[in-house]
């Protein structure tokens, strides 16, 4: 009942008649702890009060209030006021208004108001100035006369009042403090404003206008001297900084001087010397450096050059390599890193400059912070983009020079080994105790950091060439001696960057020989204490390097061992199992004779606990891999059925943990399986660099299509059938299959993956709205179809067929809708491209004559979706399907009575899209079909034209000329 009465009486404030007294309460009431429905219910009158035409009296009473927040809600009001009801104001109205908003801010200023509501009031003279009609000329002289005489001064007798210069030294600093507000509320106003329209320019005049009078309370402001005031002189930078990066863009317009903003550089750097200034001068001459370095002139780049290198400067260096990133010492490293980016060529050219050799070397230094990169040292990651920079520009001046070097370029490059040795050092991986207490951001920091030294070591290559990279083996040769496992990992990370930067194999064979003849997979499975990180890095090494492997099979055994034994540790095995996996991918053939040897392994880490699915996988897809390299198919068969025995075992568990009702462990298990299968199917792939006999394929043909090859293939097919009719739902599952399915098509012999047509025709139709990742599967008919187009089967063309039936059918379950599931809306529109030109002939059969409609009338609405994928796929579909030409008499008939019966609509579907019904970025997608239609079909033009002139054309901004404009130029 309370709430009741409460929410009544607000109500009856608005409703019964205009107690301002009762609405300062509700402002009061607003401040104070309430239910959400009270809030809303006080917010809902008060909004009303302000809208209504007693709204202004509420403004001024309001204002008067005792309470600094009643006032801001006054304050607040005028400006909604002026926002809202500005039309219904005369010019009388207009002047008076001013007088009036300009007398308050005075009242409230004499009075000591506080910076909160003075802002606020600022805010409503900005407002008003920015209204269309207002002219309010020397707007900023004009509310400084007033503040110089404590009254409203006539606009017309500003001319009567002494210069601006003396005005702003006479001002209070509340006066000034709040002259800065205003100056710094009106520009940044304008500048969110829209550079295109034509009050912008209005405004830009207004403010340009205002230019000198602003200059000059800079002049004043700026200058800590003149105010002997730290606040005011802040205010004073801030606001500089603002009317600076206004200029800017007004600059590129080519629409106003910067000399009398640039006056005011000097007096901004001598604030750089007081402390005190330090952080807010610094924020702009970062701003401006960054956004819009061309402001400054020569001059100022020499003065900031003397203070980024002088005593203050290399104490804030030493601070922050002291591990402490105080403000203060923050700001410094934000605008040394901004003049560095800005500056980058001068510092190159000028090394040997004693100001840019000392900006340099402070560069350098900041990359040796105390602390761990991202997650205590706060400047690594800015230093280290600067010299990502820096590197980048020599390798340009380098590729731009040609045959004559730049004189310059060996000073300057000697930087970057120095900066190289610090990354590295700054990559080691801290102490276990360090890292167990970071958080989600501090590791995604390090990683991060980490990243981007990759990105400078394979830029520097460049510049450094096959020493940098010799360097690193030899250091990671030192810290194996050393059993400086930290150190180890950190140069084993740079070796791995630079892997795809050698330009050749000889180039690199002799240091890596030296690297991986060494004890280093011995040590890796020793007794040593080696951190996870360290044996992580190395098994990336082995991945990185591969090809080297395969040209030195010498290095196999030993470090195959170290891989094996790095799957017992769960932070290392998958990326062990993926070493195992390419290394035997590649070494296959010289493997051969170790099969055995794998097959036992992989019976060994089976018996091991917490053994995860993706790493069974990998290692089963390394071992076929192997078998694949037997010189026989019918070598190949008993290994084979080992392994495929091993999958069973988990189809088995699978089945049985289903029977049971604990369908989260058996979705591991049959996950399992099936990417066993697929890693399998891989592997049998062909690999691209291997010879096909021709003839060897033809007489080996039959080998997989005999009694035991067809007992093999039926083992796999039912592992797929089992797994996957028990868990459409998952989409895992389902995408696994699909992969499994996929891996055959690329084949062009027969072999154990490569399955029969039927088992993916049957796979695709048992699919229906309700099968997970039902889109995957369709593109895997997709896959099918164009892996035949050139020479389709009797097989494949019934299976496209089937395909056609199935697909008409999905259409049916969406009821034509492609709002319903886009994806599959999608997919179905890909397969049906996938059917064009080859398998037309299955538009033509008398199963789906009677639904082909439905195909096409789908199309047509996927064109006209706001979906994104339905619409690019119809797009696709129909530019397809319009260019098809020299078939058969009979299909070719049948395309022409199509297009007869839907030209008009496809015509209609794209005007729609075109003339403003798509996305700009779709227009490309869209333009494929229409440039089809206009240059293929005879009655393109007057389909064209109908949709231009149709009632429901998006656009009513297009007029008729501008339509058959475009009309005649599409139509050339």
């Amino acid at each position: 009942m309370a709430a009741n009465d409460g929410s009544h009486h607000v109500d009856q404030v608005y409703t019964a008649s205009y107690d301002f007294a009762e609405a300062e309460k509700l402002v009061q009431r607003l401040y104070l702890p309430g239910s959400p429905q009270e809030v809303s219910r006080i917010e809902n009158v008060l909004q009303r009060m302000q809208r209504s035409p007693q709204g202004w009296q509420l403004a001024d009473v309001l204002l008067q209030s005792r309470d600094s927040k009643v006032r801001f809600f006054g304050a607040l009001t005028f400006t909604i006021k002026i926002k809202l009801d500005w039309d219904s104001l005369s010019s009388e109205d207009a002047a008076l208004l001013l007088d009036r908003l300009l007398l308050w801010v005075v009242r409230l200023v004499s009075a000591a108001e506080g910076a909160l509501v003075l802002r606020k009031a600022c805010g409503f003279l900005v407002s008003y100035l920015l209204r269309p009609s207002v002219s309010w000329e020397l707007c900023v002289r004009h509310l400084l006369c007033c503040f110089a005489v404590g009254d409203v001064v006539p606009h017309q007798a500003l001319s009567q009042h002494p210069p601006t210069a003396e005005l702003v030294g006479r001002l209070s600093q509340l006066q000034l403090l709040t002259s800065l507000w205003f100056c710094t509320g009106l520009i940044e106003e304008v500048s969110k404003t829209d550079n295109a329209s034509v009050q912008t320019h209005r405004y830009h005049d207004r403010v340009v206008s205002d230019l000198d009078d602003v200059v000059l309370l800079l002049q004043h402001t700026v200058n800590v001297e003149s105010t002997q005031s730290i606040r005011v002189s802040e205010e004073g930078i801030k606001c500089y900084q603002s009317w600076v990066i206004y200029a800017h863009r007004a600059w590129i317009d080519k629409a106003i001087e910067l000399g009398p903003l640039q006056v005011l550089v000097p007096i901004a750097l001598n604030n750089l010397t007081i402390p005190d200034m330090f952080d807010v001068t610094a924020e702009f001459f970062t701003d401006v450096l960054t956004n819009f370095p061309a402001f400054f002139s020569i001059s100022d780049f020499e003065s900031l050059a003397t203070t980024l290198s002088g005593s203050s400067a290399q104490a804030y260096i030493a601070t922050l390599r002291a591990g402490d990133f105080d403000a203060e010492a923050m700001a410094f490293a934000r605008l040394l890193f901004a003049y560095g980016d800005a500056f980058v060529q001068d510092l190159a050219g000028k090394v040997e400059d004693p100001y840019s050799s000392q900006i340099m070397r402070q560069m350098v230094e900041l990359l040796s912070c105390e602390g761990s990169a991202g997650a205590e040292d706060e400047v690594c990651s800015q230093c280290l983009e600067f010299w990502t920079t820096f590197t980048e520009f020599l390798i340009d001046s380098l590729y731009a020079a040609g045959d004559e070097i730049p004189f310059w370029m060996k000073n300057a490059r000697e930087y970057v080994p120095e900066v190289i040795e610090a990354c590295w050092k700054k990559i080691l991986m801290p102490a276990c105790d360090i890292t167990t207490v970071w958080s989600p951001e501090d590791r995604a920091s390090f990683s991060a950091f980490r990243s981007d030294v990759e990105d400078l070591l394979q830029s520097s290559f460049t510049l450094l060439g096959i020493d940098i990279f010799e360097q690193f083996a030899n250091l990671a040769l030192e810290s194996l001696s050393n059993r400086a496992w930290l150190q180890l990992e950190a140069t084993l990370f740079c070796l791995n960057a630079l892997s795809d930067s050698l330009p050749d194999e000889e180039s690199s064979d002799g240091a890596l020989s030296r690297l991986f003849g060494s004890s280093l997979f011995v040590d890796m499975v020793g007794p040593h204490s080696i951190p996870s990180k360290t044996r992580q890095t190395a098994v990336s090494s082995i991945t990185n390097y591969t090809a080297f492997f395969e040209r030195h099979t010498e290095f196999l055994p030993p470090m195959l061992n170290f891989l094996f034994e790095s799957l017992k540790a769960p932070p290392v095995a998958n990326v062990a199992a993926k070493a195992i996996y390419s290394t035997c991918w590649a070494c296959r053939k010289s493997l051969v004779t170790e099969l055995t040897t794998f097959l036992r392994q992989y019976e060994i880490l089976l018996t091991w606990d917490g053994v995860e699915a993706t790493t069974k996988a990998k290692v089963m897809g390394a071992i076929a891999a192997i078998i694949q390299a037997l010189p026989s198919d019918e070598a190949q068969m008993d290994p084979l059925n080992i392994l495929l025995l091993f999958v069973e075992k988990d189809v088995q568990s699978f089945i049985s943990l289903m029977n049971a009702g604990h369908h989260e462990e058996a979705q591991t298990h049959g996950l399992c399986a099936l990417r066993c299968l697929s890693y399998m199917g891989k592997a049998f792939q062909l690999p691209d660099d291997v010879t096909i006999d021709l003839e060897a394929e033809a007489r080996l043909s039959t080998v997989w299509g005999q009694s035991r090859g067809e007992l093999i293939q039926g083992k796999i097919i039912e592992m797929i059938d089992k797994v996957t009719s028990l868990m459409k739902g998952n989409g895992d599952i389902m995408e696994a299959a699909c992969q499994i399915l996929r891996t055959g098509y690329k084949e062009s012999a027969p072999g154990p993956f490569v399955l029969p047509i039927f088992v993916t025709e049957r796979f695709v139709v048992s699919g229906d709205l309700h099968t997970a990742r039902l889109d995957n599967i369709l593109d895997t008919a997709g896959a099918l179809l164009s892996r035949h187009a050139n020479s389709p089967t009797h097989a494949v063309s019934s299976a496209a067929l089937t395909f056609l039936n199935h697909l008409l059918r999905l259409i049916r379950m969406m009821e034509g809708n492609p709002s319903a599931d886009p994806e599959v809306a999608s997919s179905c529109l890909n397969l049906a491209e996938k059917l064009i030109p080859n398998y037309l002939h299955t538009f033509l059969d008398v199963q789906t004559q009677n639904d082909i409609p439905a195909l096409f009338v789908f199309s047509l609405r996927c064109l006209v979706t706001a979906e994104l994928m339905p619409k690019r796929a119809a797009s696709y579909f129909w530019a397809s399907f319009i260019q098809t030409r020299e078939l058969p008499e009979e299909i070719q008939s049948v395309l022409y009575e199509i297009m007869q019966t839907y030209g008009s609509q496809l015509s209609y579907a794209l005007i729609i899209n075109i003339g403003g019904g798509a996305a700009r970025s779709d227009l490309d997608v869209l333009a494929e079909p229409l440039k089809k239609l206009v240059s293929l079909h005879p009655r393109a033009k007057t389909w064209l034209t109908e949709a231009l002139w149709s009632e429901s054309f998006p656009s009513q901004k297009v007029s008729a000329a501008e339509k058959r404009i475009w009309l005649q130029k599409i139509m050339k």
